[in-house]
């Protein structure tokens, strides 16, 4: 970025009102779309897919994170690799189709041919001095978290992503999301900005009022809410639901305690596995659950909703008997790929064992009703009367944290 566009950043950032919404450009503007682009999704882990996408050699997706596609692929000896989407001889994309199976990654134009470790196998016409060895695709940083796939496209990437992943392994590897299949994935286009999005996702303020599907089972004291003289019954009822919900879990070596460092460090995260209401087993219209082969080795159907949650661009939920993960991918200023995979047991048969309608109801529901939200935001955000509003101290402190850690991300990257 220019001088120029990295002052008017600056001065952005520095007018920024902590508890407050940010301001206007935020939302708006391609200059900050372009910052974001650059220091946030080109510089960070970012969440693109999961195993189950890739769950042989040679399968493999691909994601398209601004003007840079991401190829990655299943290798042969099982482990996940990833690569920039582009032939090194012209520059031709490689794969252009969301997923599929290789044997080889072969160019369409000419003919250049790769293996699923990047190496360049075939060049025809290329001469005697050529040297393949010196001509593979460009790696890009990747890693699977408990199954979920993260890449950075920085060079060096935040080192402390591998803290993020220790603590979490014990989290999310009960429920084996490597060893499930992928049952659904839907893809929406919301029209409005990442954060917009993001900053929705991030409280349950709005939920009773917009989420009659998700609330039938969803307790919304688990998402950022403070006890305050308004919820101080309902909180301190919901925290004794927590409490023993807890001490059960972990006898079965259930690890269910919140994590809180969504704005404490460079990769951001939060983790706590939540009691569901009724039935307490998923997040479907009965809150019972969808599918009837649970995960990995688990037996008890009621165990809640382990949540995690990473900046700056993605949610998951495991729950006994599958998993449903989200995307979030800025296309412009104001529209944004949400990106939602739903995973059961691999051993799990459709029409028998689970029903895609029905495991799929309650998110398809909730995403369409948040897609309306954000794009209400948008349209009052760019009108002249906006102006940033407060955040409620008792609702809304996981948005404020965002902010905190998108705004702080920043900043570091102007002083540099």
């Amino acid at each position: 970025m220019s001088n120029i566009h990295t002052d008017l950043l600056a001065e952005l950032l520095q007018q920024r009102r902590p508890g407050y919404s940010l301001d206007a450009a935020f939302y708006l503007s391609d200059l900050v779309y372009q910052a974001d682009m650059q220091h946030i999704f080109g510089k960070h882990w970012i969440f693109v897919a999961v195993e189950p996408q890739i769950a042989e050699p040679g399968d493999y997706v691909t994601v398209e994170v601004g003007k840079t596609s991401i190829l990655i692929v299943r290798d042969d000896d099982g482990s996940v690799q990833a690569f920039h989407n582009v032939c090194r001889h012209r520059g031709s994309r490689l794969c252009a189709q969301h997923k599929g199976s290789v044997g080889n990654v072969v160019c369409p134009y000419h003919q250049w041919t790769y293996n699923t470790q990047g190496q360049l196998l075939y060049a025809e016409h290329m001469g005697d001095g050529f040297d393949k060895s010196k001509h593979g695709l460009k790696k890009v940083h990747v890693r699977s978290v408990g199954g979920l796939i993260f890449i950075c496209l920085a060079e060096n990437a935040p080192t402390d992503f591998d803290e993020v992943a220790a603590r979490m392994q014990p989290y999310l590897a009960p429920h084996k999301l490597a060893e499930c299949k992928v049952a659904a994935q839907v893809e929406i286009i919301e029209k409005g900005n990442w954060k917009l999005v993001m900053e929705n996702n991030r409280e349950c303020y709005h939920c009773v009022g917009n989420h009659p599907e998700l609330t039938l089972s969803l307790y919304e004291y688990g998402f950022g809410y403070q006890p305050s003289p308004a919820n101080a019954a309902g909180m301190a009822k919901f925290n004794e639901i927590v409490q023993t919900s807890h001490a059960r879990w972990e006898s079965m070596g259930l690890p269910s305690q919140v994590i809180e460092e969504l704005d404490t460090r460079v990769s951001g995260f939060r983790t706590i596995r939540l009691p569901l209401d009724r039935s307490g087993q998923s997040q479907t219209m009965n809150a019972e659950v969808a599918s009837k082969r649970l995960l990995g080795d688990l037996k008890d159907p009621a165990l809640g909703g382990l949540s995690f949650w990473t900046q700056p661009n993605s949610w998951h939920h495991f729950m006994s008997d599958h998993v449903v993960s989200f995307s979030v991918l800025p296309l412009a200023a104001d529209a944004t790929l949400v990106r939602t995979t739903w995973c059961v047991h691999k051993d799990a048969v459709e029409g028998v064992d689970y029903d895609v309608a029905n495991l799929t109801k309650v998110w398809n529901a909730t995403n369409d009703q948040d897609r309306r939200l954000v794009e209400e935001t948008q349209v009052g955000v760019a009108s002249g009367a906006y102006e940033p509003g407060p955040y409620s101290p008792y609702t809304e402190d996981l948005v404020e944290k965002f902010a905190v850690w998108y705004v702080d991300r920043l900043r570091e990257q102007t002083k540099a």
